[in-house]
């Protein structure tokens, strides 16, 4: 039995949010991923320099590979050597036909509502913007699409919010790139079938593999708007059984966070549970100090 274990970090494994974390949650996660039969995957937002920060700052346990940057970066990591899968960026290249991440901010300079992130967000496949929550989206996206469609680019439009921050969140990927595609590939890379795959998150940049064919858990922490827009278009999208939503009634924790992701994960594969009931010092660590 084989586990391919994809977790959004923020509010997901991280927990970074308003909820409390149930005790002991985080270190049945790091159990979890210790076993032999877990491949642990981190897929966020963040960058690199990042998602290093987090796992240290958490004491979270290493992943085989982190999806970095939205789904735009795929790392296989070894120890401390984290090696960028050019495949996958040669995937996702032909989509902007030939332009960088700074044509494509030049073609959205006049868009209303539009207020670049700084430098260290951005990379060569992901231009990303703040955005109004009062802002029309509909519309706005419209008005991108026309002008990336003018320059030749085909785009995945992500959009999320930034809670904390009280702001809207935009990042335009080629149209092949995001977090979903970025998970399908390192399956069919990797060999890893839709029945030992469990994909975890929280917020609206995990749409698009909430709703998917891909087992998924959201949270319990995630917002009600998040959850009633999951559900909805998972049912729509014919998925609705491949859509868990945590309740926390697993092993008395609460849901939140990482205690969502386990609640989710024996959801899917029930025999899973036994092993939280075995020693798991017994299995070599992944776990960053």
């Amino acid at each position: 039995m084989q586990l391919l274990l994809c977790a959004d970090l923020d509010r997901t494994v991280l927990p970074n949010g308003s909820q409390p974390e149930s005790d002991g949650a985080r270190g049945r996660f790091a159990a979890l991923a210790a076993r032999p039969e877990v491949t642990l995957v981190y897929v966020t937002g963040r960058d690199r320099r990042l998602v290093s920060k987090a796992i240290a700052n958490y004491c979270l346990p290493r992943p085989d590979f982190v999806i970095s940057d939205v789904g735009t970066m795929i790392y296989e990591v070894n120890d401390d050597n984290w090696r960028l899968w050019r495949e996958w960026q040669q995937e996702i290249a032909p989509d902007w036909a030939g332009l960088g991440q700074g044509d494509i901010r030049k073609l959205l300079l006049d868009v209303a509502d539009l207020q670049l992130q700084e430098p260290a967000k951005q990379n060569l496949y992901k231009s990303s913007f703040y955005v109004p929550l009062y802002a029309d989206t509909d519309i706005l996206a419209h008005a991108i699409r026309q002008r990336l469609e003018a320059g030749g680019a085909r785009a995945n439009l992500v959009w999320s919010i930034d809670e904390p921050r009280g702001v809207g969140l935009l990042d335009v990927l080629p149209a092949s790139a995001g977090k979903k595609h970025a998970v399908l590939f390192l399956m069919q890379r990797n060999g890893h079938a839709l029945d030992d795959t469990v994909f975890a998150g929280d917020s609206g940049n995990d749409l698009p593999v909430l709703v998917s064919e891909i087992p998924a858990v959201l949270v319990a922490n995630a917002s009600p708007e998040v959850r009633d827009e999951a559900l909805a278009r998972a049912a729509a999208c014919g998925h609705a059984d491949a859509l868990y939503i945590a309740r926390g009634n697993f092993m008395n924790m609460n849901g939140n966070y990482t205690a969502g992701v386990l609640e989710g994960v024996v959801h899917y594969q029930p025999e899973i549970r036994n092993w939280f009931t075995e020693n798991a010092n017994e299995f070599p660590s992944k776990t960053v100090s």
